[in-house]
């Protein structure tokens, strides 16, 4: 059976993601995970726009302390992601549906050591747009947070370690830069 390459023509009462070709479910992935990063922006603005920023943003938090352990628990599951070093974690990071959403670049330097740097991020671009300067709460406290989560979840003994945080002087500098390593 040919895969189909989108869903144009007639209705298939048996649909099925199964019956789309690898590039049709490689596009739906990357709007699927676009997607979750709207879901995000659109119901932190809306807490916000009804009970303000600090509540908005206690809330951002409490959500995504749990949904990043979610997340660890499903990737590694769904992918067998197993074992305790950095790597492990870059592989995990790799394999996230954020991740789909920035143009980020990984530095192994040993199974223990690695250097992640973000050039492009939807969120930050958004709120450098929004000029409210909200970008220091969500990069210089959530994204800490959610980092250590992602990492310890594989081993407690990894340190995150953030090199490069916004504000940004400029749009031509990196968004973020975070270390992951393990000392044995």
């Amino acid at each position: 059976m040919t895969k189909l390459r989108d869903y144009s023509g007639k209705f298939d009462p048996d649909f099925g993601h199964n019956k789309l070709s690898r590039d049709a479910l490689l596009k739906l992935l990357k709007g699927y995970s676009e997607y979750i990063l709207r879901i995000d922006g659109h119901w932190y603005l809306t807490v916000m726009q009804k009970w303000g920023n600090d509540a908005a943003f206690d809330c951002d938090v409490m959500v995504w302390e749990k949904l990043a352990l979610y997340e660890m628990r499903m990737i590694s599951s769904l992918l067998n992601i197993h074992g305790d070093d950095v790597v492990t974690v870059m592989k995990a990071m790799q394999v996230s549906p954020w991740m789909w959403t920035y143009d980020c670049a990984t530095d192994i330097k040993s199974n223990d050591h690695a250097i992640t740097t973000c050039h492009n991020c939807p969120t930050l671009l958004a709120l450098e747009k929004e000029g409210k300067g909200r970008e220091k709460l969500i990069c210089q406290e959530l994204e800490p947070k959610l980092m250590g989560i992602m990492a310890h979840f594989f081993n407690p003994d990894i340190k995150v370690t953030p090199l490069k945080l916004p504000p940004r002087k400029s749009s031509n500098e990196i968004c973020c830069q975070w270390e992951f390593k393990l000392e044995r």
